[in-house]
This record gives C-alpha cells, sequence and structure tokens, in this order.
C-alpha cells in the first residue's frame, strides 16, 4: 500500500520533469553504443497508438481514428540500436500527445503539437546534440516518405537516414521512372542478389538485395488537408541511394518488397543498408513490452497525460535492464537468463534460449522474492511456508 501511494504521488508531481526523467535512459544508451556498435549509432523512429476507449476518467484523450471521439494517447519514440547485432539499447525520445499538447522528454514544459512528420526533424536534432560516439543513422518506416521532409533532413550537415518508400516516381538513369520499374529491371538483368536468410512473421525466409543511385526531383507535396493546406513546394534535386529489397520464402514467392531511400555514405554496403532496416522492426518489441507482452500499458489507471508519460519513462529502465542483460558477455549471463526465463513459468521454442517479454516477466518474479527475501529473511519464509504447506495438507480443496 505505501509502495503503491508513493507511485501514485511521484507520477502525479508536476515537479518531475521527464527531461531529469529521460536522463538515465540517454546515458544507459551512451554506454550500450560504446560497445555494441561497431561504426553507426541506429535511431529508429516510430509512433503508436495508446487505446484508452474505456478511460472515461483520463480527461485529456484525443481521437487516434474515425470514431471521433477521445479515444487515448498517441506515442512517438526514438530508440537507440546497434548496428552490430541489431538489438535495442534505449529509448532517446519519448513524446506523448494528448489534449492539452506534447509530454516530450526533450522539452521542459508541454508543447503545442504539430505533425507527427515535423515532430521528426526536432527529434533527430535532439538526438545528435548527446554526443554519441558513433554517428547517428535515423530510420523511419513508410510515414516518413516526404520529398519536402527528405529535403529538410539533408539540409543538416552529417544527417543521415533511411526511409523506406513507396512506389514513387525517381530520376534514374537520366529519366523519371517508378521503383518498381527498377525493380525489374533488376531482376531481369539478375542483379538483385540473395544475401542472407531472415526470419518473416516467424517463418524462415531469404533476403535478395540490390542497389542503384536515384534523384529526387519533383516538388515536395504538403498534405494538411485540416487547415486546407495542400501546398506543391518545390526545391533542389537530392541524390540519394536506392536500395531494393525483396523477402521471399523458400519456393521463391515475394512475401515482402522494401524500396529504401538513404544518404548513408557509399561505403556501406546495401545488404548492410537492407538489414539495418530489417532490424527496425526491433521499435514493435519495445512497444510490445510495454503493452501486450509485459508492461499492460493500455491499462495502467493514472489519470492523465503527463502522468503516464512520467510512468513510461520508469517502464522504460525496466525495458534497459533486460536488453542490457540479453546482450551481455558476462560469464554468468547465460544462467541469469535462463533463471528469468524459469521464473516467468514460460516454455521456449526449441533452440531459443529466451525472449525479452519472459525475460521482463521473470525479473518481476526475481525482484518480487529479493522484496520478500529482504523483509523476512530465509528462515522466517521456510518456517511460514511450512505453516501454509501444512495447512494446505490438512485442508484439502
Amino acid at each position: 500500500m505505501a509502495a503503491t501511494q508513493a507511485a501514485y504521488r511521484f507520477f502525479n508531481n508536476p515537479r518531475v520533469s521527464l527531461r531529469d526523467l529521460a536522463r538515465p535512459l540517454i546515458q544507459a544508451g551512451q554506454e550500450a553504443a560504446a560497445e555494441a556498435c561497431d561504426r553507426y549509432l541506429l535511431v529508429v523512429h516510430d509512433w503508436s497508438q495508446l487505446d484508452y476507449f474505456q478511460h472515461a476518467e483520463k480527461q485529456d484523450r484525443v481521437m487516434l481514428s474515425s470514431r471521433h471521439v477521445p479515444e487515448g494517447y498517441e506515442l512517438q519514440t526514438a530508440l537507440l540500436v546497434g548496428d552490430r547485432d541489431g538489438l535495442p539499447l534505449a529509448p532517446a525520445v519519448l513524446s506523448l500527445r494528448a489534449a492539452d499538447g506534447v509530454h516530450c522528454s526533450r522539452c521542459a514544459k508541454v508543447r503545442k503539437a504539430v505533425s507527427p512528420l515535423d515532430e521528426l526533424d526536432p527529434a533527430m536534432t535532439f538526438v545528435e546534440q548527446q554526443r554519441f560516439v558513433f554517428p547517428l543513422v535515423h530510420i523511419v518506416d513508410a510515414e516518413a516518405d516526404s520529398v519536402g521532409h527528405y529535403r529538410q533532413w539533408a539540409q543538416h550537415p552529417g544527417r543521415l537516414f533511411l526511409v523506406r518508400a513507396d512506389d514513387r516516381y525517381v530520376e534514374h538513369g537520366g529519366q523519371e521512372r517508378k521503383c518498381s520499374a527498377i525493380r525489374d529491371e533488376l531482376r531481369q538483368s539478375g542483379r538483385l542478389v540473395e544475401v542472407r536468410e531472415v526470419r518473416y512473421h516467424g517463418r524462415p525466409a531469404r533476403q535478395w538485395v540490390a542497389e542503384v543511385p536515384i534523384r529526387l526531383t519533383r516538388p515536395a507535396q504538403r498534405n494538411r488537408p485540416g487547415v486546407g493546406d495542400r501546398q506543391r513546394i518545390p526545391g533542389p534535386p537530392i541524390d540519394l541511394r536506392l536500395t531494393i529489397s525483396e523477402v521471399r520464402d523458400d519456393q521463391g514467392r515475394v512475401l515482402a518488397i522494401w524500396y529504401l531511400m538513404s544518404n548513408v555514405p557509399s561505403d556501406v554496403p546495401a545488404a548492410t543498408i537492407a538489414l539495418w532496416y530489417y532490424w527496425r522492426w526491433n521499435v514493435e518489441v519495445y512497444f510490445k513490452l510495454l503493452k501486450s507482452a509485459g508492461m499492460a500499458l493500455e491499462q495502467w489507471q493514472q489519470t492523465t497525460a503527463a502522468a503516464i508519460a512520467r510512468r513510461l519513462l520508469v517502464a522504460s529502465m525496466a525495458c534497459v535492464t533486460v536488453w542490457q542483460l540479453a546482450r551481455s558477455e558476462h560469464p554468468q549471463a547465460p544462467a541469469a537468463r535462463k533463471l528469468l526465463v524459469k521464473l516467468s513459468g514460460r516454455q521456449m521454442k526449441h533452440g531459443c534460449e529466451f525472449t525479452l517479454p519472459a525475460m521482463l516477466a521473470g525479473m518481476w518474479t526475481l525482484l518480487a522474492m529479493l522484496d520478500t527475501i529482504q523483509s523476512h529473511g530465509v528462515e522466517e519464509l521456510l518456517e511460514l511456508a511450512r505453516i501454509a504447506l501444512h495447512a494446505l495438507n490438512h485442508n484439502p480443496p
């Protein structure tokens, strides 16, 4: 009861700033990057909707769909990922859009909401100011396929980005063509080659990759129908790399096609670019730990976005702890991982040593055990266990 009351006061304390709570996460990311990266530090930007449709006591919810009623909040994060094995390291930015504005770990106060894509540039700038030891590569899914934003990002010296694009028109070989037409040509000429085995929705698959230089020359199309803004904005050409990746099953059927646009230096192979985007899906692991596979985020009872944002940063610290153990090379790390899986009570697939959700579940049990031992002592616990089991044996159900 005391711990619950303390947590309530902490998460609702306006003097607890999100920037202060985020500092340990950034520090953890800095320390992990020094050990988990070879050349680059990947920064995955993504969004996730938090559904609180039935939480009427949360008065600052916003609309998330076409229901036209307040449903929840929009979570945006920038997750640090190592370029050596693709494991997540720590969230560097976390923001929550609510009715009163955006509660953001990089700002001192609640700020006015802007479009999701316009949130990316300041988030990128903030992460770049944290002085990580490796250059950053910002990775975003297809939501960020915007010529105007490509041009905006390219104005920052040294900023590198990797974005999955739609099947858009690009200039290649002196003429404008759709990405799909370029892919067909590369397949017919045999330049689309197999590079590695991957997993796709839990099934084994193969990844095929090819690359060509392209140029984006068309005007940007601003699309903000809510305020009647649909401007066409001309700008200078942008020279980029177009990496085309196909994921195929064992029968050669195409399961997924990715058109990846980047300004990463040419000494990074196209196969590595495709692998980096493949690792982008680790941000979904982070959201899964927060939601369905760990923290039950969408069941939290805090009644304001400010309190939920504070709790999110604390919950992220638990995620970072699990990620640290997952990549640890300490001699006893395998035994520690095995213990957490055992405490979780979950079964692992054949050949799978652990999963992050299982380790997180086991961590909760381990912490409860340690707290109980510290509160009662081993001898007292054994005596209480004997009493409980004696009562059970003499009072069968």
